[in-house]
């Protein structure tokens, strides 16, 4: 069995951009926050995974075989923040392959709109399951899939795909599957994470979403946090919510553990 940790929408581990509040100073940034000092050590390298495709690969290092996750960017691409997350996560005892899915990385949303412009849902899916079977090729017995937005939505697409995965977690994904019919390829635990105020992906959607895991006996943690909108967890933005990015890592990390380790 494979984990898929759904990164619906991903949430930034920034430790480039500060948001200055006003009153308030710099912003934290997330991998200061969510840091384990006293993680394993990790190495990471680049590796070609889906053909030519190059994703980010980090793991303790040690040869010992470690759980898998597979790590999906948002709409912005492979950024140093995304490789940020991979290393954080990577040394708390995973091997983290953090994929590739668009055609270079972009600034802000204009540029984002014009590399999601070019994205095919079917490659992307193909791109995806292929970063599965790299991770297998490396030992890992159970494999997550982790996404922020686009990536918390193709996370979803994953676990659907008809892959054999063993959990899943979603980061306010917008516009991903909520229907019993869409959702009938998953048969693990899911953790989602959103937040009431999010307009690209409602509460009204999210509840669709915990209803129909229900309806079909999948296990599921679902968390709307009160008073925060879309990509609270990205420090980089307005909606940036550090106290509760924080306590959605941390479950986030309980459920992985519980379900991977």
């Amino acid at each position: 069995m494979v984990l898929a940790i759904l990164v619906g929408g991903f949430f930034w581990l920034n430790d480039y951009i500060y948001k200055e509040k006003q009153g308030n100073g710099p912003m934290p940034s997330n991998s200061d926050m969510l840091r384990n000092e006293s993680g394993l050590d990790i190495k990471s390298e680049e590796v070609a995974y889906f053909g030519e495709v190059k994703g980010y690969y980090v793991r303790p290092d040690d040869k010992r075989a470690y759980p898998g996750v597979v790590m999906i960017h948002e709409n912005r691409g492979l950024r140093p923040e995304i490789r940020q997350t991979a290393e954080i996560l990577a040394k708390e005892g995973y091997a983290v392959l953090a994929v590739n899915l668009l055609d270079g990385v972009a600034e802000d949303q204009a540029g984002a709109r014009t590399l999601t412009a070019n994205f095919n849902q079917e490659t992307g899916v193909a791109n995806m399951r292929a970063a599965v079977d790299y991770l297998r090729s490396q030992g890992a017995e159970k494999i997550a899939s982790l996404g922020w937005c686009f990536g918390g939505r193709q996370s979803v697409e994953l676990a659907i795909s008809g892959e054999e995965l063993d959990a899943t977690v979603v980061y306010y994904g917008g516009s991903m599957a909520t229907t019993v019919e869409k959702l009938k390829p998953i048969e693990w635990p899911v953790l989602g994470i959103f937040g009431d105020r999010d307009q690209a992906i409602p509460v009204e959607m999210v509840r669709e979403f915990e209803a129909s895991l229900n309806t079909l006996g999948v296990d599921n943690e679902i968390y709307i946090y009160p008073g925060v909108g879309h990509a609270f967890a990205n420090p980089s933005g307005a909606n940036y919510a550090p106290n509760e990015t924080k306590d959605a890592w941390e479950k986030t990390l309980l459920f992985l553990n519980t379900n991977l380790k």
